[in-house]
């Protein structure tokens, strides 16, 4: 451990996946176990540059000697995967957080895992665990290619005959209709969620769609006003305008918030909130959660009433 709870690991290999995308197994220097894990959990990487990114463990929960994750370089996004293929060679030392979840699996007899592309990291380890459960699954992988399948071998060795490779669109009708009394699990490209969230809510099937994004659209600051902040650790008061975030305004005043995303999906900014109203506008915390409001997305989310009082 660091200071601040970071675990400190080496990188003790890279290999490549799939066209674009490389795994990286993280362990501790000196062999020991690693911190506990469940499917569908992911961890912070703090990169050399000090960007830090969201990676999901595609790994096995049973095998604590290394955490493993994998990676699409996407030479026209931020930064943060060409930075990982650059960068994290085997030997290198790396920062990572405890891993945390907010995409778990439900206790269900049958489910259903739709996969697009680099979506598959999240849903291997799920179907690794409803395996060993015994439960009745089907898993439908949709890349560009044959060669965009990242551990199609693995994946057949764990179910060959419930594992369907599609190579370009995947038919989201034919898979709800197909799925009555599954619960779903889907991760991949934004227009693939929404078009299975649009179909699951036609068909009245919303709560059995379990979702895992890792891009989200832009949210507007506006409509909401202007509203203040009490920084409940200094007493500060900082006034939040229409066209800023909560999480723009508490840095411009001198107090860091850690982040990453800054659109709400992958939970690095969560604060605690001591008082107010909250207007969510995140893609993480469920209904319950966001009901008790005792916390929120501060790169996103906004106040609903005059200030909020928050733990920083």
């Amino acid at each position: 451990m660091v200071d601040d709870g970071r675990l400190r690991l080496r990188v003790r290999s890279a290999r490549w996946e799939a066209e674009g995308i490389t795994s990286f197994r993280l362990a501790r220097a000196d062999g020991a176990a690693l911190p506990p894990w469940t499917p569908g959990a992911h961890l912070d990487l703090h990169l050399p540059s000090g960007a830090i990114r969201q990676y999901s463990l595609c790994g096995d929960p049973a095998d604590l000697s290394a955490y493993r994750i994998a990676v699409l370089e996407q030479p026209h996004g931020r930064g943060g995967s060409v930075e990982a293929h650059r960068e994290l060679r085997p030997g290198v030392l790396v920062e990572v957080g405890v891993p945390r979840t907010h995409f778990d699996l439900v206790e269900a007899e049958q489910y259903v895992f739709v996969a697009g592309g680099i979506g598959i990291t999240p849903l291997l380890p799920m179907v690794r665990e409803v395996r060993r459960r015994g439960a009745r699954w089907h898993l439908i992988y949709g890349a560009r290619s044959a060669g965009h399948y990242a551990f199609a071998a693995e994946l057949r060795r764990l179910g060959a005959g419930a594992v369907r490779f599609v190579d370009g669109v995947l038919d989201l009708a034919g898979i709800v209709a197909g799925s009555t009394g599954a619960q779903i699990y889907a991760c991949g490209p934004a227009g693939l969620l929404d078009a299975l969230t649009e179909l699951m809510r036609r068909a009245g099937r919303a709560g059995e769609l379990h979702l895992e994004r890792f891009a989200t659209a832009p949210v507007a600051t506006a409509p909401g006003g202007a509203f203040e902040v009490e920084l409940a650790r200094s007493g500060l008061r900082v006034p939040v305008g229409a066209d800023e975030t909560i999480l723009e305004a508490v840095r411009a005043a001198g107090v860091e918030v850690p982040s990453s995303c800054e659109t709400g999906i992958c939970g690095t900014c969560e604060t605690k909130v001591l008082a107010g109203t909250i207007e969510h506008r995140d893609e993480l915390l469920t209904e319950g959660e966001r009901a008790t409001g005792s916390t929120m997305m501060v790169c996103v989310s906004r106040a609903s009433c005059p200030r909020l009082v928050l733990d920083l």
